[in-house]
C-alpha cells in the first residue's frame, strides 16, 4: 500500500463521515427537530411526517450504498 492510497483513505473517512452528518442534520431539520411546540397539533400528521422521514433515510441510505459500488 502506498502513500497515495492511505492519503485516498483517510480523505475518504472523513468526507463519509461529514457527508453523513450533513444528511442526518438535514433529515433531523426537515422532521422539525424537536421543535414541535410542545405537542401541538395533528397527530396523524405528526405520525405520517415520521413516515416520510424514515421514508427519506431509506432513501439516503441505499443512495449511499449505491455511491460505494
Amino acid at each position: 500500500m502506498n502513500v497515495n492510497q492511505l492519503i485516498n483513505m483517510v480523505i475518504r473517512l472523513f468526507v463519509r463521515k461529514a457527508v453523513n452528518g450533513g444528511i442526518n442534520a438535514g433529515m433531523k431539520r426537515f422532521a422539525g427537530g424537536g421543535k414541535s411546540g410542545g405537542g401541538q397539533g395533528n397527530p396523524d400528521a405528526a405520525q405520517q411526517g415520521q413516515q416520510a422521514v424514515r421514508k427519506a433515510r431509506q432513501a439516503a441510505r441505499a443512495a449511499r450504498r449505491i455511491g460505494k459500488m
